[in-house]
């Protein structure tokens, strides 16, 4: 079984112990998934990952549907997020200075002062929604920001007084969210109508994917980067024609390659046109957690759960799952 449909599988199964509304035949889809593409799944987030550009909208909604439930006379505390968000702001900074050791300290200051009304309002709503962290400008891009700092691989979260550990699925508000499937973390791009109901804990239905492997062999030259193989890999694609599917990159070549070159290369998704660019997490996974300053406590998590339900593989692996056709 692919290692997506495994994450999902795991996310249905996982919300029917939770009592989510999950029914028998919507599992079983994932039992034979390459007959069943397109069926819907009802599937929830560990997390909702927004840059500011799309993001600032979706807090707008939710503090109109605050002050709509305020004036019906309800307690607008109500309307809060039910899975950790976070609000990347990179998507508006403008360089005004730059040659000189003061132009960041000069860009940042025109961009507080041109945005200010959006600065005060993004800092009412982290106060205000319980789930909310965020990213203030010059942190970096937010799909950097994701891999370096926020995605665990593995989550975890309390359920009636009971721990729960999980698979770290998050939708984002860019296109380009795919990148961290370059780290064994499943994800992709929404629109904002899908991240808000998502983010209030309603389920996020979405269609079976089928699933391509696609195995890489070789080894690029020393005047070749990454950058180049991941072109060449989105004009490959664009031909065979994987819009809308889940990719999972399989083979040597894949498996010698570190979490940033995945990670690269998982970016162009939305250049091939597929849903996804994944890497099942391995032992290069780990090095990339611990490189970037993860704990040891989360490494240690991450390596024992990937491992304990299947989602964890072994560099030598040369056994590809069952997809539904390889590239």
């Amino acid at each position: 079984m692919p290692y997506v449909i495994r994450i999902l599988l795991e996310n249905l199964l996982r919300s029917r112990m939770l009592g989510r509304a999950v029914a028998d035949a919507e599992i079983e889809l994932l039992v034979d998934a390459p007959a069943n593409v397109g069926a819907d799944l009802p599937l929830y987030v560990a997390r909702v990952i927004l840059p500011d550009s799309s993001g600032l909208p979706v807090l707008q909604d939710l503090a109109a549907l605050r002050d709509a439930l305020a004036r019906a006379g309800g307690d607008p505390a109500r309307v809060d997020m039910r899975v950790p968000v976070d609000l990347v702001v990179d998507h508006s900074l403008q360089v005004d200075a730059w040659g000189s050791v003061d132009a960041m300290k000069t860009n940042m200051r025109r961009e507080l002062e041109r945005n200010a009304e959006r600065y005060a309002f993004i800092g009412w709503a982290q106060q205000a929604f319980s789930g909310l962290t965020v990213y203030p400008p010059g942190s970096g891009i937010i799909h950097q920001v994701n891999l370096e700092r926020i995605a665990t691989v593995v989550a975890s979260a309390a359920h009636e007084g009971v721990d729960w550990a999980f698979p770290d699925f998050v939708i984002g508000g860019d296109s380009h969210t795919p990148m961290v499937n370059g780290m064994g973390v499943l994800g992709w791009g929404v629109g904002g109508i899908d991240a808000e109901a998502a983010l209030l804990g309603h389920a996020y239905t979405f269609p079976l994917p089928e699933v391509v492997g696609v195995r890489l062999v070789g080894a690029a030259s020393p005047a070749v980067w990454t950058t180049d193989v991941a072109l060449l890999v989105t004009e490959r694609l664009r031909r065979a024609q994987v819009s809308n599917c889940a990719v999972e990159f399989f083979g040597p070549a894949a498996q010698a390659l570190t979490v940033p070159e995945r990670a690269t290369m998982a970016n162009m998704a939305p250049e091939y046109g597929a849903t996804c660019g994944y890497f099942a997490v391995d032992s290069r996974t780990l090095d990339y957690l611990r490189e970037t300053g993860r704990s040891q406590a989360q490494l240690a998590l991450v390596e024992a759960y990937c491992r304990k339900l299947g989602l964890f593989r072994a560099l030598d692996d040369s056994t590809p799952p069952d997809y539904s056709r390889v590239i």
